[in-house]
C-alpha cells in the first residue's frame, strides 16, 4: 500500500520518464520526424504539468520524495518553462540544417531531472535529480556538432559540472557522517541548536555545490563561455527552469533540513549574493556579445534570489520564488529574440548588430526594451515587481546584515542599469549596417507573449501569483 502512496506522487515523473523512453525508441525507427516528436514532447509536459497540478500531496519513497505546494508550484512552472523551450529549440536547429529528434527527448530527461530536484526529500534523491538533470544539459549545450563552440560549450560545462558534483557529494558525505542520516528531517532533529563544525563543513560544500548549479558567483566561471557558445534556444532553456529548480532545492535544503542553522548558513548566503550581484553588474559592462552580457545579467539577477532565500522565513522564499518565476517569462523572451535576429543568415549577437533594428523590426525592438527595462528593474515591468519582493523581505528581517545587503543590491542594480540601457540606446538610435532577416512565427508568438506578461499582463498575474507563492512558501514550515 505505501509503494502505491509513492508512485501516485511521482506520476509527473512516471509520465515524463516513460514519454522520454517511449519517443526515444519512436526517434530511433523514423529519425526524421522531428516535429511530430517535439509535438509529443510538449503533450507530454502538458501532461506531466496538470498531473503535478492536481496531484494528491504527501511523502513517498521512505521520505526521499516530497509532493507538497512548493514541489507542485515548481514543477508547473518548470514543465510549462520546458514546452516553451521545445517549439523555439527545434524550428531554430532545423533553420541551422540540423534534424536531431534527440533534443525535446533531452528536454523530458532535464524535466524529470528537474521535478526530482523539487521533490527531494534526502541527499540521495537531492543528487539523483541534480545528476539526471545535468548530464541532460551537458548534451543540450553540444547538441549542435557542427559549430566548434558549441562542443567547446558543452565540454567546459561538463568538467566544471563534474567538479561541482564533487563538491555535492562531498558536502553529503560530511553531513550523514556527523549527522547520522541523508534525511532532511533528521538532519534537523541533529542541528536544532545549530550545526556543530563537521555539519558545518558539509553544509558549506552542499551550498558551494548547489550555487555552481545556479551560476552563482564566485562559482559562475562557466556561464559566459557556457551562455556565448551553446546553441541559442538551449541557453533559452538553460537560464529558465533549471535555476528555479536549483533555488527550490537550495529553498528546501535549507529550510527543511537547516533551519536550527538559519544564523550560520546566512552568512553564507549574503556573501554569496552580494558576490553574484557585484561580479553580474561590473563584469556586464564590459560585454559586447549579448549572450555573454545575459549570461552576467543571469548570475546577478541569481544573487537578487539568494538574497530573499537568506532571509531565512516565508516571506523571503515567497519573494524568491515570485522572483524566479517573472525572471524566467523575460529571459526567455530575451533569448526568443535573439533566436530570431539574423542577417544575411548570419545571427545577430552582439550589442552592435542591434543597430537600426526598431526601424527595421519594431516588434523584436519593442519587445527587447521591454525586457532589458524589466531586467533593469523600471517600474511597472515585472522585473521591478520581482525585486520589489526581494528588497521588502530582506528590509523586513531584523538583522543588519541583511538589510545592508539589501541596500547594497540595489546599487548593483543602479551599475547594471548602463548596459540595459546601452542595449536600447543601440537599438533606437543607431544606423542599421543592412536589412533584417524575416522573424520565425515561433520566436515572434513567444518574444511578444513574454513581453506582454512583463507589462501589462504581469499587473493580473500577480493577483493569481502571490498567493500560490505565499502557499508554496508555507509549505517549508516557516513562520
Amino acid at each position: 500500500m505505501n509503494f502505491e502512496i509513492s508512485l501516485s506522487l511521482a506520476v509527473p515523473e512516471l509520465i515524463l520518464a516513460g514519454g522520454a523512453l517511449v519517443l526515444l525508441v519512436a526517434g530511433a525507427f523514423s529519425p526524421r520526424s522531428t516535429t511530430a516528436i517535439m509535438w509529443a514532447s510538449i503533450l507530454v509536459l502538458l501532461g506531466a504539468t496538470w498531473a503535478a497540478a492536481v496531484g494528491p500531496l504527501g511523502r513517498g519513497f521512505s521520505g526521499g520524495m516530497i509532493s507538497d505546494q512548493a514541489s507542485a508550484f515548481a514543477k508547473v512552472a518548470i514543465y510549462l518553462a520546458s514546452a516553451v523551450a521545445l517549439p523555439l529549440g527545434q524550428k531554430w536547429f532545423e533553420r541551422q540544417s540540423v534534424r536531431n529528434f534527440e533534443f525535446p527527448v533531452l528536454v523530458l530527461l532535464a524535466a524529470l531531472g528537474m521535478g526530482m530536484m523539487a521533490s527531494a526529500g534526502d541527499l540521495i534523491s537531492l543528487y539523483v535529480g541534480v545528476e539526471l538533470q545535468s548530464l541532460a544539459l551537458y548534451v543540450l549545450a553540444a547538441m549542435h556538432r557542427e559549430n566548434a563552440k558549441a562542443s567547446e560549450a558543452g565540454l567546459k560545462y561538463f568538467v566544471l559540472g563534474a567538479l561541482s558534483s564533487g563538491l555535492l557529494l562531498y558536502g553529503a558525505s560530511l553531513i550523514y557522517g556527523f549527522a547520522g542520516s541523508t534525511m532532511f528531517t533528521d538532519i534537523a532533529l541533529a542541528v536544532t541548536s545549530g550545526a556543530n563544525t563537521g555539519v558545518l563543513f558539509g553544509l558549506i560544500f552542499l551550498i558551494c555545490g548547489l550555487a555552481f548549479k545556479v551560476s552563482a558567483a564566485p562559482f559562475h566561471m562557466w556561464t559566459p563561455d557556457v551562455y556565448e557558445g551553446a546553441p541559442t534556444p538551449v541557453v533559452a532553456f538553460f537560464a529558465a527552469a533549471p535555476k528555479l529548480a536549483a533555488m527550490v532545492l537550495f529553498a528546501r535544503v535549507l529550510t527543511e533540513g537547516f533551519e536550527g542553522a538559519i544564523d550560520q548558513w546566512r552568512q553564507v548566503l549574503v556573501v554569496i549574493a552580494l558576490f553574484s550581484i557585484f561580479v553580474g553588474a561590473f563584469a556586464g559592462l564590459a560585454q559586447k556579445n549579448l549572450k555573454r552580457l545575459w549570461a552576467y545579467s543571469s548570475i546577478a539577477n541569481v544573487g537578487y534570489a539568494i538574497l530573499g532565500l537568506a532571509a531565512g522565513n516565508a516571506e523571503g522564499v515567497q519573494a524568491m520564488l515570485v522572483f524566479m518565476v517573472l525572471y524566467m517569462v523575460d529571459v526567455t523572451g530575451f533569448f526568443a529574440c535573439l533566436t530570431a535576429l539574423s542577417r544575411a543568415g548570419v545571427a545577430m549577437e552582439t550589442i552592435d548588430d542591434m543597430a537600426g533594428l526598431f526601424k527595421q523590426r519594431p516588434g523584436i525592438a519593442l519587445a527587447m526594451t521591454v525586457f532589458s527595462l524589466s531586467a533593469l528593474g523600471l517600474p511597472p515591468f515585472s522585473g521591478f515587481w520581482a525585486k520589489f519582493y526581494v528588497f521588502k523581505a530582506a528590509i523586513n528581517v531584523a538583522d543588519p546584515m541583511i538589510q545592508i545587503a539589501a541596500v547594497l543590491g540595489l546599487v548593483g542594480s543602479v551599475v547594471a542599469a548602463f548596459y540595459y540601457l546601452r542595449l536600447i540606446k543601440t537599438m533606437w538610435f543607431d544606423t542599421a549596417p543592412s536589412q533584417t532577416d524575416a522573424i520565425p512565427g515561433e520566436a515572434r508568438v513567444i518574444a511578444y507573449g513574454a513581453a506582454l506578461f512583463s507589462f501589462p499582463l504581469v499587473l493580473g498575474g500577480l493577483i493569481f501569483l502571490d498567493p500560490l507563492a505565499h502557499a508554496a512558501a508555507a509549505a517549508f514550515g516557516l513562520s
